[in-house]
């Protein structure tokens, strides 16, 4: 039954992504942890695979409207490689289980994943709550290298560590530092979390047993929420459905914390 509630969760997390344009990929770990007790590294490499085939395959339908910017999401995406792949690689790999002890608590390597990720969710519930500006309000500013290089290495330390596609970032920087209108930030901040998951996940190959069988039906089946969602976004309020999402991602943080610090 667990595994069936699974399967319909990639589903859901497929039309947030479709509906939204974001935020669905930020519920896989939550689901591979609690629904399904993976071990949070494993479920963030996991995540990392369903996040990066989803982006991808929403990508290609926004390549077709031609609504992708190649070379800013290229420059954006270059920093973030390195990062992304070295965390997965040879950081996450080093971390010992027991990481430090405070007082009589004992901090393990899955709760410090896990805290960070809830931190991550609460990030971005503040972004989709408090909404997007369509426009860039000084159109005459010119593209700013460096702050689109350093967002891009934040962005590729957030998706290392916590397999999520980190687009409350990105299209923020795009639209701001980029000078992107938002639809084209939207499409482009999709192409670059396909490309930097994709990347961080080949870091795990070597040092975690990946069920393919398993990921490649959930990853499906988000891939078929994508094109339900996208279905449906002609026809619901994104900017109302964004809000209330948020606020869900924001209690599925605290939740997070509680369960961690409680359990």
């Amino acid at each position: 039954m667990m595994l069936v509630a699974a399967y319909l969760c990639a589903v859901l997390i497929g039309i947030t992504l479709g509906l939204i344009g974001g935020g669905g990929s930020i519920l896989t770990v939550p689901v591979f942890v609690y629904l399904l007790k993976f071990e949070p590294q494993l479920a963030t490499s996991y995540s990392l695979f369903v996040v990066g085939i989803s982006s991808l395959f929403a990508s290609f339908q926004n390549a077709r409207k031609k609504l992708i910017n190649y070379k800013t999401g290229l420059i954006f995406a270059a920093p973030a490689l390195s990062v992304v792949y070295l965390i997965r690689k040879v950081l996450l790999p080093m971390v010992p289980e027991k990481m430090f002890q405070i007082g009589d608590y004992t901090v393990l390597k899955s709760v410090a994943i896990m805290f960070f990720f809830a931190l991550v969710m609460l990030l971005a519930s503040y972004s989709m709550i408090k909404g997007r500006k369509e426009e860039v309000e000084k159109k005459d500013e010119k593209f700013n290298y460096p702050l689109v290089l350093l967002q891009g290495l934040l962005v590729g330390i957030v998706t290392g560590l916590v397999g999520a596609g980190g687009g409350f970032l990105i299209i923020p920087a795009l639209v701001f530092f980029a000078k992107l209108p938002m639809k084209e930030a939207v499409a482009t901040s999709l192409m670059v979390i396909s490309i930097n998951s994709l990347i961080g996940f080949t870091g795990d190959l070597n040092h975690l047993k990946i069920d393919w069988n398993f990921l490649l039906i959930f990853s499906s089946l988000s891939i078929l929420g994508i094109f339900i969602g996208i279905f449906l976004n002609s026809k619901i309020n994104g900017a109302s459905l964004r809000k209330g999402f948020g606020w869900f991602v924001l209690a599925m943080g605290i939740f997070i914390i509680l369960q961690e610090i409680y359990k």
